[in-house]
């Protein structure tokens, strides 16, 4: 853990940094943070406004970045014109998600890219019966798949920055076990910026109609799209790579 490291740090008067990557600052965070010169938060948190917080959003990997949708759709063999959905919940995948979104598409539906995890990939494989449905364990080429997509089904891990720096409309169902409700609170950021809609997981049944009815709505995508483009925060990397360098004179 960071905590001691800092600490020790602090004691031989070496400035440290912590980051953040949730709307709620973790219990490390939260222990080292007297001891820490500045904290990078990617959300906005209530009461951690003081001179050592910078609000820069989450760093997003190179690779992560999304090209054209034309590029896109090619990586993965989509429909270059047909309305795209991508779902995907983390790197383990969704389970709940998977067998909603494979149950209600499988046989029928909006082109479709699901990234679904290791886990479940080969138990959902049998139920997906059309070429537009693209299931897939997992992928490299992540900001491939963003752009490809029309409109966004996913958990509200620290993923949604890559799904802002797209500009991409997203359903949100948070993770309703994760610590101190953190993805409900990353999820309600960008749902109050207008680019995102959130859906409880005890209310997943809705998801499917949701998407139906924001994939043929042309112009409330693109309204969320530019939403989500506006509360984007492609360069925070280099923010705070400039801050770690000033820190470090």
């Amino acid at each position: 853990m960071a905590g001691p490291m800092v600490y020790a740090a602090s004691r031989m008067e070496i400035p440290t940094a912590l980051m953040e990557a949730d709307a709620h600052l973790g219990l490390a965070n939260r222990l080292a943070a007297p001891f820490a010169r500045r904290i990078f938060l990617s959300f906005p948190i209530e009461g951690r406004d003081g001179p050592k917080y910078r609000v820069t959003g989450r760093p997003i990997p190179a690779r992560n970045r999304a090209p054209s949708r034309a590029e896109g759709r090619r990586a993965f063999d989509l429909p270059p014109r047909a309305r795209v959905l991508l779902v995907f919940g983390g790197s383990q995948g969704a389970a709940s998600l998977n067998d909603l979104v494979a149950e209600t598409f499988g046989e029928i539906g909006p082109a479709i890219l699901h990234l679904s995890g290791e886990r479940d990939y080969e138990r959902l494989r049998g139920r997906i019966t059309r070429d537009d449905y693209k299931l897939v364990p997992f992928t490299d080429d992540f900001g491939a798949a963003l752009a490809a997509a029309d409109l966004i089904v996913a958990r509200s891990g620290g993923s949604v920055w890559e799904v802002a720096a797209a500009g991409k409309p997203a359903i949100l169902v948070p993770y309703p076990l994760a610590t101190a409700d953190h993805q409900a609170k990353n999820a309600a950021f960008f749902e109050r910026a207008g680019g995102a809609i959130t859906v409880p997981e005890t209310e997943l049944g809705r998801v499917p109609d949701l998407a139906r009815s924001l994939l043929g709505d042309a112009d409330r995508l693109k309204e969320m799209g530019a939403a989500m483009k506006r509360v984007a925060r492609p360069d925070a990397a280099e923010q705070i790579a400039e801050e770690l360098i000033a820190l470090a004179r």
